[in-house]
């Protein structure tokens, strides 16, 4: 990659980096009731790893 990132593509590759994180740890309750206990990364719609999967950024 270059040393000058254009502020578009940093933009880009920022967002990628917010999709990746786990939905937020409320969430479980909120959808199963409060006995329920699920791993919160099952409710993030896109699971990407920087070594499984590369995006077009």
């Amino acid at each position: 990659m270059a040393r000058f990132i254009h502020i578009s593509r940093k933009l880009r590759l920022a967002k990628k980096g917010r999709q990746r994180k786990w939905a937020p740890f409320w969430t479980v309750p909120k959808i199963y009731g409060p006995g329920r206990r699920i791993h919160p990364g099952r409710h993030t719609a896109i699971k990407r790893n920087w070594r499984r999967t590369k995006t077009k950024a």
